[in-house]
């Protein structure tokens, strides 16, 4: 046997490294399942290797049951590493019941997964956090918040509930509150904005004067001053629609752009993060109809920045 037939042979029955992609799921299916259909040329003990060897994810938490039940549109993703487990013993939980795990998500925590990063996610930090009682346990996401952005963060348990909460979400929803930091004084205390935004090719919102265009998305957010000093004030902001960055892209193009946001301006950063904080989220139960309401206490650097306690 020659060095190139027993390299081959080693490598037999394993994911070639550069071939690893990410899966769009379309259908219902079990994972083993679902891995088969991807990788037609793996025998099913191997790949049953790579879920014990715990070499898989979906939307970055890492799975290794091989009847874990995949919903459509859940991304997963196979690594030619090991994906470490890791306990959550500090998760911030502000409400859990049956259906819902609420969290209090830090700033400098994506919601999902994304292009650059599979593993450090709120979403990965709920799941690991469910499994260490059941493995079997998984959350859906229903709404997101950015990266930088703090706050009440809601994920369903079940993926039926997740369906009529997202289906419906304009409609069930009735705060969504938030604390901004902005730089600069307001000119009014209290007001209403209405605008039209649209995505560029960077991936950035403005707003655009033509609220003709099919392609610009409505939305409405109000405020109210609550603290000022010399630099800057705290808004308590409520957002009638949930358009990407709104509340950033709505304050910045009046001139008050929130502390920390180099992603739309160039604003001070005395907090040392991005001045926006999601402290309520309150719904109508699509079943029961009970009122659903969570919330988050101000963070600490925001009141110290007004030399509040």
């Amino acid at each position: 046997m020659n060095k190139n037939d027993k390299k081959q042979t080693i490598n037999k029955g394993k994911v070639n490294p550069n071939s690893i992609k990410e899966f769009k799921v379309k259908e219902e299916c079990e994972l083993l399942q679902f891995l088969l259909s991807k990788y037609p040329n793996l025998s099913r003990n191997n790949v049953k290797n790579l879920l014990s060897n715990h070499q898989v994810a979906v939307d970055g938490a890492p799975i290794s049951q091989y009847n874990f039940k995949l919903v459509k549109d859940d991304i997963v993703i196979v690594s030619k590493n090991r994906i470490a487990k890791k306990e959550r013993r500090k998760l911030p939980i502000i409400y859990e019941d049956d259906e819902f795990i609420v969290i209090n998500k830090p700033s400098g925590l994506l919601s999902i997964a994304s292009d650059t990063e599979k593993g450090r996610t709120a979403y990965r930090m709920v799941t690991d956090y469910l499994q260490q009682s059941n493995r079997n346990n998984r959350v859906y996401v229903v709404h997101r918040l950015d990266e930088d952005t703090s706050g009440v963060l809601l994920f369903a348990k079940n993926d039926k509930i997740r369906n009529i909460l997202q289906k419906n979400w304009q409609d069930i929803v009735k705060t969504r509150g938030y604390f901004a930091i902005v730089e600069g004084h307001m000119e009014e205390n209290k007001a209403t904005f209405v605008d039209y935004l649209k995505e560029n090719s960077l991936n950035l919102m403005y707003v655009t004067p033509n609220k003709n265009d099919k392609s610009a998305k409505k939305c409405v957010t109000s405020y109210e001053v609550l603290w000022s000093n010399k630099d800057y004030q705290l808004l308590n902001v409520n957002i009638d629609s949930g358009r990407k960055n709104q509340i950033r892209v709505q304050l910045g193009h009046r001139g008050h752009h929130v502390i920390g946001d180099d992603k739309y301006g160039e604003p001070a950063d005395p907090i040392k993060r991005l001045g926006l904080h999601a402290y309520e989220l309150s719904f109508i139960h699509p079943i029961s109809k009970r009122l659903m309401k969570f919330t988050a206490p101000m963070p600490i650097e925001f009141k110290a920045l007004f030399g509040k306690k």
